[in-house]
């Protein structure tokens, strides 16, 4: 079921020239006097690329609904990351194009929601925060733990943040996944 393309809103999931496509921006100009005209930025749900479309008030797009369930990530081989659903057990690959940057907050068998349509799964959502542990940061000099003072922290996943002066090797923190911030201890 087609809808106008004034009906159209940021993160919904449209079919447009035979891909799935995610609107990432949607801006509706007016130009003087001229016709209006709709400016959309759609992100590739397959391979991740961008596009930007230019759309008139007449135009129709295709929405398409997606489905979300848990699963939990396996391991990795040749094919891409492999994920169990949670309730039916069965396994899919979601290849590391499609995943993108997603795994560097994904541990071993740490469930995360995967987006599916028509059967087919699609991407992966983190939530808001993830706890990983530090394996690698140097130590803190004497005195420095009372300032401000940020240090790199290379991560169980291997991704590098910067942390206060007073975490150490082996602690548990907390990370926000849109910002790749330090938020804490866990």
């Amino acid at each position: 079921m087609a809808i106008r393309v004034t009906e159209a809103k940021k993160g919904m999931v449209i079919r447009y020239e035979g891909d799935l496509y995610q609107i990432t921006k949607y801006d509706h100009v007016t130009p003087g006097n001229w016709r209006a005209i709709h400016h959309l930025n759609l992100k590739s749900l397959k391979s991740g690329r961008q596009k930007d479309v230019r759309m008139n008030t007449s135009d129709q797009i295709e929405p398409v609904y997606l489905d979300s369930r848990e699963a939990q990530y396996l391991f990795k081989d040749s094919l891409g990351y492999t994920f169990m659903d949670n309730e039916s057990f069965e396994q899919f690959v979601l290849s590391a194009e499609v995943i993108g940057d997603a795994m560097q907050f994904i541990t071993d068998n740490s469930t995360v929601t995967v987006v599916f349509c028509e059967a087919e799964a699609l991407t992966v959502q983190l939530p808001p925060t993830v706890a990983l542990e530090v394996v690698e940061t140097e130590n803190a000099a004497r005195g420095d733990t009372v300032s401000s003072v940020q240090k790199s922290a290379k991560l169980s996943t291997g991704l590098e943040i910067k942390v206060p002066a007073h975490i150490k090797v082996g602690e548990i923190v907390k990370v926000n996944t849109e910002t790749c911030e330090f938020l804490g201890r866990a």
